[in-house]
């Protein structure tokens, strides 16, 4: 796996590489307690998620469920969905993105964005990163939309 890269701001770090058939991504994610991402759509994406270690809640549609170690959520595509980590523990899991578009790119200048400090601590840009926000929401307006609960 290739460097892993920090979200201060979301709680977590991930790392990615190409699932094995080469039709998805998986991203590998530790969440810190209070960490995880707001509610979002994937229009053409199904994501896997398995939780390893931890516990993971994970928001599908309109409905909160808490996956365990050993445990996969699957989200169709077109389904609105967030995942956090409530528990007091480091939660690990891994995403399988199928097909992977581009959400590596997405969720590295997501992260990027959080460590220069133009997001507030719940994913939303501050006024000095509007205009960034708005480039990234509109180079991967195909792959995600953010949708608030």
């Amino acid at each position: 796996m290739a460097s892993l890269i920090e979200d201060p701001v979301l709680k977590q770090r991930l790392g990615f590489r190409p699932a094995d058939d080469g039709d998805a991504v998986l991203v590998e994610m530790w969440v810190e307690p209070g960490g995880g991402v707001p509610p979002h759509v994937h229009p053409s994406m199904e994501e896997r998620f398995e939780v390893i270690s931890g516990e993971l809640s994970f928001l599908s549609g309109r409905k909160w469920q808490t996956a365990q170690a050993g445990e996969t959520v699957v989200v169709p595509s077109g389904t609105r969905h967030a995942y956090r980590n409530d528990g007091a523990e480091l939660a690990h899991g891994v995403c399988r993105a199928s097909p992977p578009q581009s959400l590596q790119e997405f969720l590295e200048e997501a992260a990027a964005m959080a460590r220069a400090g133009k997001v507030t601590r719940h994913g939303l840009p501050k006024p000095g990163g509007v205009l960034q926000a708005l480039r990234l929401a509109l180079r991967h307006r195909k792959m995600v939309v953010m949708r608030p609960i």
